[in-house]
């Protein structure tokens, strides 16, 4: 469990679902300008920063290209790590593909899959949430695809010009993929990360459980001194989520 000591007059922050390309360039860059607006303002008092998936609609590394534009994010990120905050990327859905490019160029480090993290005193469980828990069936089965090493290396063989603009198109128009088959509140009991998370503490306490990927701003109290966060996204919410050292709470930019 990697421990972070925040200093005083510091907060942590967690974002995730930011879509950007989604639709396409020109309908996503608002939605570009207010994320970057919002990470100039936090970085005033940024311990440090967690961005919790799909940050892109689409993102594929081969050996030598990444996915054109982005650059004011990844500029800004830049500026952010160069200046010594922190920032962790854990990928979701939609960029699975990430292989070297944010450690190497921005100085980030990228997780696979959810990790355990202490703040101060408190302890966090964090991840995109992507596969987690009894639900998320179908996109279970394509992840296996998606990931799958054979199926990886064939797709790389793709000109990069063919390799995104078909994955672009797939990433809208597929509904397992973009998840817009089931961005609504089930009820506690029927959410899946809710249900992941409560059988996690049977073996661990965990003070916050973080996830993104389900598109919804969700406070949810499993026991005491413990909660579920879901982060919401940057597409209809503009939300996340800030730690001060002692509580952790659901903002909105």
């Amino acid at each position: 469990m990697k421990s972070i000591t925040i200093p005083a007059g510091k907060k942590v922050y967690f974002a995730s679902d930011n879509h950007l390309g989604a639709p396409n360039q020109e309908q996503s860059r608002p939605r570009e300008m207010k994320f970057v607006s919002w990470l100039d303002h936090i970085k005033q008092d940024a311990a440090a920063i967690f961005l919790v998936g799909d940050l892109f609609d689409f993102w594929m590394e081969y050996k030598t290209v990444v996915p054109k534009g982005f650059t004011r994010t990844l500029g800004k990120l830049a500026e952010i790590t160069d200046s010594g905050i922190p920032v962790y990327y854990f990928v979701g859905n939609h960029d699975l593909w990430m292989n070297g490019y944010f450690e190497e160029e921005l100085n980030i480090p990228v997780f696979h899959k959810p990790q355990q993290f202490k703040l101060n005193d408190a302890s966090f469980f964090i991840g995109h949430g992507d596969g987690l828990g009894p639900g998320d069936k179908g996109y279970k089965r394509m992840k296996k695809v998606f990931t799958n090493p054979v199926a990886k290396w064939f797709y790389r063989w793709l000109h990069p010009d063919w390799g995104v603009k078909l994955a672009q198109y797939f990433s809208v128009k597929n509904k397992l993929i973009s998840g817009d088959e089931d961005i609504k509140f089930l009820g506690e009991d029927k959410e899946w990360l809710v249900q992941y998370a409560r059988r996690k503490l049977d073996t661990k306490h965990y003070d916050y459980f973080v996830f993104g990927h389900r598109h919804l701003p969700l406070e949810i109290a499993l026991e005491q001194h413990s909660k579920y966060v879901n982060l919401g996204d940057w597409i209809s919410y503009y939300t996340y989520a800030v730690f001060d050292g002692s509580a952790l709470s659901l903002e909105k930019y």
